[in-house]
């Protein structure tokens, strides 16, 4: 039978593994192989994928994958045969040598959730993003520190299972160590699953590197009432094994001590071991690696193992015959290579890539097996207690649209008390200004330009924090990876893999970084469409558009029509999905693998750390881009300065003056009848002011861009106003409010001069036209113009990552296109369907 006929809460042994190339080299690295024993623990909401345990960790795997693992009843009280040949050391090998100088080049590797980050940002004081699933770290992220007179260069790599080049992160990270050469990588091992987190060990053992362990979350290890002889273990593999707990910033100094005695030589512990493959496989190597070891490839040997890359052939590992391709006797290589892969094959019955990850399995349940005493007492872990709800079939996907829904609604509400005293303090300032500063373009520009601009972007810094703030506790919590869980049968439908979900969701934060997170996904396809439609998440640049226009014309449906907002942007992104894997991309997807974490309390330390740096970056942001745009908007709105007839305007405003001087030389007028007077007088020389500063913009640079495009975006009910509004977003989502701040300004003199944005929008009207003493916007407008800033146009920096990532402008140039005609054709249809029912 396979896997899949397995029922929930039942165990079985896998026989066997089908299938080929990337699936089967991914399933093996996994732990699917001969001998091991597997728990059916749940199915996801929609019954695809299944969640499996394994190793004791837990794996998800779609049912077209489960079909291919063969399973035979666990029978009571067989254990499985551990392979375990040990290791040897050989006399051939150089030994190292204590090096000089006092920089330390140090390098983090480690599966995902490992505390890899976590680790980093403990000991160099560094803020990088710490998340509870794969793929955060998408680059290597450098820091420098001094200890003991030591200047300490170290950096953290992508989260990886394995140096197979198998996904990008993987050959990342191998490319990283066998180019850099770094003086010590420090391997972070998850203590609770050691099984799993060793595999990574083996191979870095067979690159022939100094590696230091770092076994993080011992606490969890503690907990659990395991019981570990690491030193006994680190003498087995050669390598010192340091006790850690990133999140406590535990065992950290500890750790870069013991980094400092291997790099001078003075640990006991460390000695470079060969891991035994066994008699057939271990012959194979050593018939590649005589071809390999010849004078003619010296130079290539002084950064790679010859061994390690024998190991990489016989695993039929593409980014290694290609590395070999470039040696001076390559078809000696390959042809022994294929040759010794025929023979174990035919010898062993199996496939030489799951021989391989056999033998490292068995040697590593035979290290632990000496070293590792289990709790007899097995409990039942906390995350599966959870899991019962969270992933519930009935209960998981509206449970996912409820945790999505009470983010967006308590952004807005929660949001909604600091976001009004910041926009009084805007008032305060500018009232103050407007009364101290003598009038002149200088006044304007500070009042108009600066705090116009960047005081109407700068008010929604509160919503944006309150966003990150309930992203990092989804992230960190590791419900993020069970929300891809529940999710993938979706994406499936769509054609995506589960782990699109992951850089989609990142996509209400920001979509370059979210862009930059496909990286985890191996299929080039699936990255690219992945790429292509994230710009249609609602990231936190339009969020403050959004708020604008639901506080100014939606007060009674306020979180309801912001999570409208962000789900309309989904279904736009599933149905672009479907429409470009039926036309651009029709290659098949490839399997879903992926690990679902333990459930681990968020530290407020890390939460607090990325809300505010994601504070800084958004005040970098007002201060450089959003100045700069608004600054500029201002000047394109100020210059030329000139009405066609400044005369009439001067005329008008003396004949009303004029009038009411006459009126108060009335004798028989009460102090209240002479105040009403001239509340009246400043009325009608305020609609002379808007009147006379409408001419100014109609006449200015902005105003003539604006009427060029107005034709245009008349069907979609956008004035010139904001149809400039919709061409400075190009640069960044935010600069639409700044710019909607510099054009709908009001005479700082009138009545309503302290009402904010939001108040000024409600009063607009149309001075010229067929509409005039009509209402520029109404919920119908307002509706069609978020619309619009959700669809259209990504900023400049999204387009940028995506040319960058996907190695092509013309994807770049394809979505600038797309978003912008998809953008016109929704909002040109919202509004005329919507004005026939107004």
């Amino acid at each position: 039978m396979t896997l899949l006929d397995v029922a929930l809460g039942e165990k079985a042994v896998i026989t066997k593994v089908k299938g080929r190339g990337a699936f089967r080299k991914r399933i093996t690295e996994m732990g699917f192989i001969v001998g091991k024993e597997v728990t059916v623990v749940k199915k996801a909401p929609l019954q695809d994928p299944v969640e499996y345990n394994i190793l004791g960790y837990n794996v998800t795997l779609r049912n077209s994958e489960a079909k291919l693992i063969e399973v035979s009843e666990l029978t009571e009280g067989k254990v499985p045969e551990i392979n375990y040949s040990g290791t040897f050391q050989t006399e051939q090998e150089v030994a190292y040598s204590a090096p000089k100088g006092k920089v330390i080049n140090v390098c983090l590797v480690g599966n995902p959730n490992s505390g890899k980050t976590t680790l980093f940002n403990h000991a160099s004081g560094s803020k990088e993003r710490v998340g509870n699933y794969s793929g955060v770290t998408i680059d290597a992220k450098e820091a420098h520190f001094r200890l003991n007179d030591y200047n300490i260069i170290i950096t953290d790599l992508p989260g990886t299972y394995s140096i197979t080049a198998y996904s990008p992160e993987e050959l990342y990270v191998r490319n990283f160590i066998s180019e850099k050469l770094p003086d010590i990588v420090v391997n972070v091992v998850d203590s609770s699953n050691l099984e799993r987190n060793l595999f990574l060990t083996t191979q870095l053992i067979d690159m022939d590197i100094q590696v230091v362990v770092a076994l993080n979350m011992y606490d969890e290890l503690h907990r659990t009432g395991d019981k570990l002889d690491s030193e006994y273990l680190g003498k087995m593999l050669g390598v010192p094994f340091v006790h850690t707990v990133a999140s406590k910033g535990k065992g950290i100094q500890e750790l870069f001590q013991k980094i400092i005695e291997v790099y001078e030589g003075r640990d006991e512990t460390t000695r470079h071991i060969h891991i035994n493959y066994g008699k057939s496989l271990e012959q194979a190597i050593q018939n590649i690696q005589q071809k390999i070891r010849i004078p003619g490839n010296v130079d290539f040997m002084t950064t790679i193992s010859s061994r390690f890359l024998s190991i990489k052939l016989i695993e039929k590992d593409r980014s290694a015959r290609n590395l070999v391709r470039t040696f001076s006797n390559a078809d000696d290589i390959i042809n022994v290579s294929q040759e010794e892969i025929t023979r174990i094959e035919n010898e062993l019955k199996e496939d030489s890539e799951t021989l391989v990850a056999d033998a490292k399995y068995g040697f590593i349940a035979g290290a632990l097996a000496e070293t590792l005493i289990p709790n007899p007492k097995t409990q039942r872990r906390k995350s599966e207690v959870i899991d019962t709800i969270i992933t519930h079939k009935v209960w998981g996907i509206p449970v996912f649209v409820f945790f999505m829904w009470v983010t967006f609604y308590s952004t807005f509400k929660l949001g909604n008390y600091p976001m009004r005293g910041i926009e009084w303090l805007v008032q305060f300032i500018s009232a103050e200004l407007q009364t101290a500063l003598p009038d002149g373009m200088f006044r304007d520009l500070l009042i108009q330009g600066i705090i116009g601009g960047v005081g109407g972007v700068i008010v929604f810094l509160p919503n944006i924090l309150l966003l990150y703030l309930f992203i990092a506790l989804m992230e960190d919590s590791g419900y993020m990876a069970r929300a891809v869980f529940i999710m993938d049968k979706l994406m499936h439908k769509i054609g995506l893999h589960g782990k699109s979900f992951i850089p989609l969701v990142m996509g209400f934060g920001c979509n370059v970084p979210a862009i930059l997170s496909t990286r985890v996904i191996e299929s080039r396809r699936d990255r690219i469409i992945t790429m292509l439609i994230n710009p249609f998440m609602s990231c936190s640049a339009r969020l403050p558009v959004y708020i604008l226009f639901i506080t100014a014309f939606f007060k009674d449906y306020q979180g309801s029509i912001l999570f409208g907002m962000y789900s309309f942007g989904i279904l736009l992104a599933i149905g672009s999905a479907l429409l470009f894997r039926k036309t651009l991309f029709r290659k098949k997807d490839v399997p879903f693998v992926m690990e679902l974490p333990p459930y681990r309390v968020p530290t407020v330390r890390s939460v607090v750390r990325h809300m505010w740096s994601r504070a800084v970056q958004y005040l970098r942001k007002i201060g450089g881009v959003i100045l700069i745009a608004s600054i500029i908007i201002w000047a394109l709105g100020y210059f030329p300065h000139q009405v066609s007839d400044e005369k009439k305007y001067q005329v008008l405003k003396e004949e009303v003056q004029k009038k009411y001087i006459e009126s108060m030389k009335s004798p028989n007028l009460t102090d209240a009848e002479i105040l009403t007077l001239k509340d009246q007088e400043r009325a009608e020389l305020s609609v002379i002011q808007l009147q006379y500063n409408s001419e100014l913009q109609k006449n200015s640079f902005i105003g003539r861009i604006g009427h060029f495009m107005e034709p245009a975006m008349r069907p979609l009910g956008f004035d010139w106003k904001m149809s400039v509004a919709i061409l400075s977003g190009v640069s960044a989502k935010e600069v639409v409010v700044g710019t909607l701040g510099i054009l709908y300004q009001s005479d700082m003199n009138a009545p309503n001069a302290d009402k904010t944005l939001a108040s000024r929008l409600q009063t607009q009207q149309y001075t010229y036209g067929s509409k005039i003493g009509e209402a520029v916007f109404t919920p119908l407008v307002a509706m069609s113009f978020m619309l619009f800033i959700l669809i259209y146009f990504p900023c400049i920096g999204v387009i940028s990552a995506i040319s960058r990532e996907s190695g092509s402008w013309k994807w770049a140039a394809f979505i600038v296109v797309y978003t912008t005609v998809l953008a016109y054709l929704a909002s040109l249809i919202f509004y005329q369907v919507g004005s026939l029912f107004v």
